[in-house]
């Protein structure tokens, strides 16, 4: 699959013309390429390792080349869906609620990921250094903090949330916050001694000492990035909705039929696709819609109300 950068993408597309003729229907002349968007997070070679299978059972299946357009931030991939740009992302809560603020008709959540105990949801955890001797959050006072995107629901919004809740002021408790730029340069930088701890997102169920059974940190120790007894786990959040799933609404029907459909059964029939873009174990794809998120998106709004 050809891929292309974010930036590239919002100057210009073109279609892929490496893969079979196929019978032209009239929404394929109006969308002749299917998009998706790849959130940054982790190196963008893993990126687009773990998602070729998507791309290409996709493909397949619609009869379009489907292209994969990896951004460096959150923020690529969230202005691709409100400019009509790219047809499907996978987002946290936080950057669903940040393109619904803007605008309400632009995309549609279809599914989230179930976790290996069925739940459909996740934690945010803080971490530190396993030789820092910092163990909880009390210790981390005048230290520093890396965040991982300021459109991440468990990398910055949860978690100053949850601090404000325990009477904490990020910009006074710490030294200093900043951001990694993904969940997985948060922890390079916290490992690298650029920051005392960070914060990133895992399942909350499995082993700890295993990275959990899915997320952030049970990814980077599959690429062979990081072995969990380098750090600490200092905090972890009451339960956030998992992130969705999402398909521009303005698409054809039949489009959002043939991705539901496929994601509806991906489990079964293309088990290793699911690990490889859920990161890591989990039931499968649980479909929901727009209620499902409220109250990330009031929170997200309360965020942004304190920031004017």
């Amino acid at each position: 699959m050809n891929t292309k950068p974010i930036a590239l993408l919002l100057a210009a597309t073109t279609a892929l013309s490496a893969l079979p003729v196929v019978a032209q229907d009239d929404w394929r002349a109006d969308l002749p390429v299917f998009r998706i968007g790849l959130l940054g997070g982790e190196n963008e070679a893993d990126r687009l390792r773990n998602n070729e299978c998507l791309a290409t059972a996709l493909s397949e299946r619609l009869g379009v080349p489907v292209e994969m357009f990896p951004a460096p931030d959150y923020a690529g991939v969230m202005q691709g869906l409100l400019a009509g740009q790219l047809e499907y992302a996978a987002l946290g809560a936080s950057g669903y609620a940040g393109i619904y603020l803007q605008n309400p008709d632009a995309v549609e959540p279809i599914f989230v990921s179930a976790e290996a105990d069925g739940s459909t949801g996740y934690i945010a955890v803080m971490y530190t250094r396993a030789d820092s001797g910092l163990t909880s959050i009390e210790e981390l006072e005048g230290k520093s903090l890396a965040y991982a995107d300021p459109n991440s629901t468990s990398g910055y919004l949860v978690p100053r949330f949850e601090l404000k809740r325990m009477g904490l002021n990020d910009e006074e408790y710490f030294s200093r916050t900043g951001f990694g730029g993904g969940h997985e340069q948060a922890v390079i930088a916290v490992l690298q001694g650029q920051y005392d701890a960070g914060v990133t997102w895992a399942s909350g169920i499995g082993e700890q000492s295993e990275g959990y059974s899915r997320g952030n940190l049970r990814r980077m120790i599959d690429n062979e990035l990081l072995d969990m007894a380098d750090l600490n786990i200092v905090w972890e959040s009451p339960n956030i909705p998992n992130g969705p799933v999402v398909v521009r609404q303005d698409i054809p029907q039949e489009v959002k039929d043939i991705v539901k459909d496929y994601l509806g059964n991906q489990l079964e029939t293309d088990p290793q696709c699911y690990y490889d873009v859920s990161f890591g174990e989990g039931q499968g794809w649980v479909a929901v819609d727009h209620s499902f998120f409220e109250g990330v998106v009031a929170m997200r709004e309360e965020e942004l109300r304190g920031s004017r």
